[in-house]
């Protein structure tokens, strides 16, 4: 996998994706107001699909071809669990605000921390898990802040209920990101993974019978906007980053993006956080902190070639 990035570079990647992924959610919602959000997901994993394909054919054909049948199989589920993903996180901001859909979906941290044990032998350091508990917290505070807004015309509940599923979703393509990572390099891997997620999403387009053409030409600009962005650079970014980290820290850093969403939220849409989703937002900052000063220890290196004993610095 070569030789392993300084904790500075490692840093810069993480903050360039957490920045890139902050644009989606607005995006999403320019998009929204002519596509269906199945389009929207369909055409972001899509395109960003045929934008690594010359590069995989040019210079990562060998290693696809070496491939084992596991290796094939883990990718392409992990496809399906980042299809569910967008489906369910893109149709909730149909259905709530910017804020309440990103906190929601930013619990991802919580479920990864509860699986990773179980399936990657990979165990949290103290440290981490505080830096975890006071990052929900802040999550949970943002969330009754905008549970009091009143979203003229939607339904709260429904879009805060599919911002929890793309959480669930989330997880899984994360966990069984970081397997794979331990083994396979980064393009090759996300290949597969937005190829296999781009299959599930035009599955999911053609059984609901949505139109693929016939928008207007400012919407798919919105869309190749999110896939060149927060797909190819913000989710990329994290991907590289579980070939180093482990998915418990990755995940943790993910909660930098209500920050950066809400932020441009503000500006663009219009939507101005309560006190309490202020409040919120700055104990999940001091929870990424923490979490980033501590260690964590996986457990069974067998899996976990790469990891060392900080999530930040020596990697």
């Amino acid at each position: 996998m070569g030789m392993k990035p300084s904790a500075f570079w490692v840093g810069s990647a993480i903050f360039v994706g957490i920045l890139a992924v902050s644009t989606a959610s607005i995006f999403i919602r320019f998009a929204q107001e002519q596509a269906p959000s199945l389009v929207i997901a369909a055409f972001r994993l899509t395109i960003a699909t045929l934008v690594l394909a010359p590069v995989v054919l040019a210079r990562h054909r060998r290693e696809l071809s070496g491939l084992s049948s596991k290796e094939i199989g883990l990718g392409l589920f992990s496809g399906v669990f980042l299809a569910l993903h967008f489906a369910t996180w893109i149709s909730s901001l149909e259905y709530t605000t910017v804020a309440g859909s990103v906190v929601l979906v930013s619990t991802i941290p919580l479920w990864v921390a509860i699986v990773s044990p179980l399936l990657l032998r990979e165990r949290a350091a103290p440290g981490v898990w505080i830096g975890m508990i006071i990052a929900m917290a802040g999550g949970m505070v943002v969330a009754l802040g905008q549970s009091a807004a009143v979203v003229s015309g939607k339904n709260p509940l429904w879009g805060n209920f599919l911002a929890l599923c793309g959480a669930w979703a989330a997880a899984g393509y994360l966990l069984i990101g970081r397997k794979l990572r331990a083994s396979l390099s980064l393009v090759p891997y996300i290949f597969i993974v937005y190829g296999a997620a781009a299959l599930v999403m035009l599955l999911f387009v053609g059984v609901a019978r949505l139109p693929l053409f016939g928008y207007p030409a400012e919407t798919y600009g919105w869309m190749i906007a999110l896939a060149l962005v927060p797909q190819l650079l913000g989710h990329s970014t994290f991907n590289w980053a579980l070939g180093h980290l482990p998915a418990s820290f990755v995940s943790i850093t993910l909660l930098g993006e209500p920050i950066g969403s809400t932020i441009l939220a503000i500006f663009l849409l219009r939507e101005i956080p309560s006190g309490m989703e202020l409040i919120g937002e700055a104990a999940i900052l001091v929870g990424i902190a923490v979490a980033a000063g501590q260690s964590s220890s996986p457990q069974g290196g067998e899996e976990n070639r790469e990891t060392t004993s900080s999530p930040v610095s020596n990697r």
